[in-house]
């Protein structure tokens, strides 16, 4: 007969990790375990994302992202800080080029305003003080952006929780889930485990392994691969910091911009086509489940219905190198296509409702003796240090610790 643990978490990305720690700080007598099918931390979408500390700008006021977001940014700079972890709060340009434009950027500052973010509007000559190549007739400061190693958070994470009494376990595949009188039995490639609570953090497989322990998912993770360029070292100094465009509100994407990395790298992109493969980083990789659970899914279609017109333009930017660098040459004129160079690809869990539409929030399902998190994108990663607090303040004290107290 396996141990028993009070808490199991499924999924080593940066929500599971935070959570974690956060359950280590509350109940530190108790019995923790994460499980991670690969062999490193965030692998998937924490440690293939653009590395931003976002400030909580593009989310509607009183949504868990926005607040989440905006205090997200504070402790990660905080926990960076004190971690001496690689950081740095350089602020970012959202432009206008366009004048039908203008109205979005003066409703993007107002939601700025509301959600009680440092956000400034600018001039383009002001502009041209944060980004003196960039293009604009208008735009918005945001100082509250920065970037960060993300990998380099995680690790951090998982020393804490460790040291903190947590058993975290590498190459470690959830099989089965079976529902026990006292919680749930994991089946793994490792062996059972067997647990009184099961947090799901496990990003673009949750809404499987929620399915495991019995529910019905209100929404199905579609994954879509987000496919980065990056300057060639001579032309880094095109960029200081974030330059953002200003986002399509019929469409659910950011649009291409343009991301200085903490390591000193300048990233272009995304774009954001459908993938085949839910963890499928290259254009031809394909997995015949996940092709079959999104092509099948009457939510897709309604999407690509509503979206076509946008995801063909995606796709094709995709395919076509000179469709991306002009996208690109909105933003800033000077870069040409010799400029750029392919780099890494993220892939984003989205979770997709029946009738078509994008879980804009973060999805967070209690269930017996569970509590799966269904949708938790971007802003994830910037607000992992809340989301792991806010999951472990919702998870009741292990009973062998409520009846040690009484």
């Amino acid at each position: 007969m396996s141990d028993l643990y009070d808490f199991t978490i499924v999924g080593g990305g940066i929500v599971g990790l935070s959570t974690a720690m956060a359950l280590g700080k509350i109940y530190p007598n108790a019995k923790i375990l994460l499980l991670e099918k690969e062999s490193n931390w965030a692998n998937h979408q924490t440690g293939n994302n653009s590395g931003v500390i976002h400030s909580g700008i593009y989310y509607k006021p009183g949504s868990f992202k926005a607040k989440f977001c905006r205090d997200g940014s504070r402790s990660m700079v905080e926990f960076c800080q004190t971690h001496n972890l690689p950081h740095e709060v350089c602020g970012k340009v959202i432009i206008a080029t366009e004048p039908h434009e203008l109205p979005l950027l003066k409703n993007l500052y107002d939601r700025g305003l509301q959600n009680n973010l440092p956000v400034t509007e600018i001039t383009p000559d002001e502009v041209h003080d944060y980004e003196p190549h960039v293009h604009s007739i208008a735009g918005l400061h945001v100082a509250s952006t920065g970037i960060v190693d993300y990998r380099a958070v995680c690790l951090k994470y998982a020393e804490i929780a460790t040291e903190q009494g947590a058993d975290l376990k590498l190459n470690t595949l959830v099989s089965n889930l079976i529902k026990t009188l006292s919680g749930y039995t994991i089946e793994t490639n490792q062996g059972e485990f067997s647990t009184a609570f099961l947090i799901n953090c496990a990003g673009l497989q949750c809404d499987r392994i929620a399915q495991l322990t019995g529910i019905n998912p209100s929404a199905k993770i579609v994954p879509f691969r987000g496919e980065y360029y990056q300057l060639i070292p001579e032309k880094r100094y095109l960029v200081k910091g974030l330059i953002y465009p200003v986002p399509n509100p019929s469409f659910p994407f950011l649009g291409v911009h343009f991301t200085r990395m903490a390591d000193g790298t300048v990233h272009a992109g995304p774009n954001a086509v459908l993938s085949l493969k839910r963890e499928g980083y290259n254009k031809t990789d394909f997995d015949l489940r996940d092709a079959i659970d999104t092509l099948t899914y009457p939510g897709f279609w309604k999407l690509a219905s509503k979206h076509g017109d946008q995801g063909i333009q995606e796709v094709l930017r995709s395919i076509l190198k000179p469709l991306f660098v002009k996208s690109l040459q909105r933003l800033i004129p000077e870069v040409t296509i010799n400029d750029l160079i392919p780099t890494h690809a993220g892939v984003r869990a989205q979770a997709l409702q029946p009738d078509g539409k994008l879980v804009d929030d973060f999805l967070i399902v209690p269930d017996d003796h569970a509590l799966h998190i269904l949708n938790a994108p971007s802003p994830a990663a910037t607000a992992s240090l809340e989301i792991g607090r806010s999951i472990a303040q919702q998870i009741p004290a292990p009973t062998r610790l409520q009846i040690a107290a009484s």
